[in-house]
């Protein structure tokens, strides 16, 4: 394998990740389907746009992507959401007219035309034997530290252990104090924001429009069916395989090959093994 098909395979998952993170956690914890997770993928990659037209600092990419995605999700959550906890398939048709809605809105107020972003840090430096982009670098050890923050988080913090009792047993954790209501939101807004900020680091190496969301939401969706729902270890085994894979055949056939291979591997697995790779006890 070239140095330059390994790095590009890790950039591959590491946005994967970061966008998948975000699904996970509303469909595997809180039973939420939310066809509209690729909307706040899309409006994440928006927040350099909204700075650049402003005239403001590249610095406050990030906070302007957490503060709209995370008050969109918001919004979503008390006048939707939250009536549809533990029903996929009635989420999954509410957040599908959601996605719609979000994908009109942006078009009026941005157009269909194509956004193009620059690179916060152009230029390459020399990994493994090749220039690769310095911006790619820093993306994938920042996507690599949050993970594992998050996973220390999840497992030894005081929330992490009550995110565990809702999701085992929503009426014990209600009924021994754990504010579920309000834990269920904070999981939905962390899930939304976490694809917004993914949309952001993606926006200055594609090309930002109303429908891009699509096909990082098909990709999630696959990643969760191969490694499994409920465990950061299933996630990161599917998108480990979703990405390597779309990557290798695209690099060695074309984009259409490798979406054509994974959503077959998909299909395979929904049939023979709906539960995925990993399953968490």
């Amino acid at each position: 394998m070239s140095s330059i098909l390994l790095l590009n395979i890790l950039w591959q998952v590491s946005i994967l990740a970061m966008v998948t993170i975000g699904l996970g956690i509303v469909f595997g914890q809180l039973k939420i389907m939310n066809m509209a997770h690729g909307e706040l993928v899309m409006i994440g990659a928006y927040a350099p746009v909204i700075t650049s037209h402003l005239g403001l600092s590249g610095y406050l990419q990030l906070p302007i992507c957490v503060a709209t995605v995370g008050l969109t999700a918001l919004i979503m959550e008390r006048t939707v959401i939250r009536h549809f906890y533990g029903r996929p398939f009635d989420s999954l048709l509410a957040t599908w007219g959601l996605s719609i809605l979000m994908r009109e809105i942006v078009e009026m107020i941005f157009g269909r035309e194509y956004q193009s972003v620059s690179s916060p840090l152009p230029g390459t430096m020399s990994l493994l034997g090749t220039d690769y982009p310095i911006y790619r670098v820093v993306v994938i050890l920042g996507v690599a530290v949050f993970f594992f923050t998050l996973l220390l988080w999840y497992r030894r913090s005081k929330v992490g252990t009550e995110i565990k009792a809702m999701v085992e047993n929503p009426a014990l954790a209600q009924a021994v104090g754990i504010n579920t209501s309000r834990l269920s939101s904070v999981c939905f807004v962390f899930g939304a924001v976490s694809a917004g900020i993914a949309g952001m680091v993606l926006a200055p190496t594609t090309r930002v429009e109303p429908m891009m969301g699509l096909d990082y939401l098909i990709r999630s969706f696959f990643s969760l069916v191969v490694g499994g729902l409920g465990s950061l270890e299933g996630l990161f085994i599917g998108v480990g395989l979703i990405g390597g894979i779309q990557s290798t055949i695209g690099a060695f056939f074309n984009q259409t090959y490798g979406y054509l291979f994974v959503l077959t591997l998909s299909i395979l697995f929904l049939w023979l093994k709906p539960n995925g790779l990993y399953r968490s006890n």
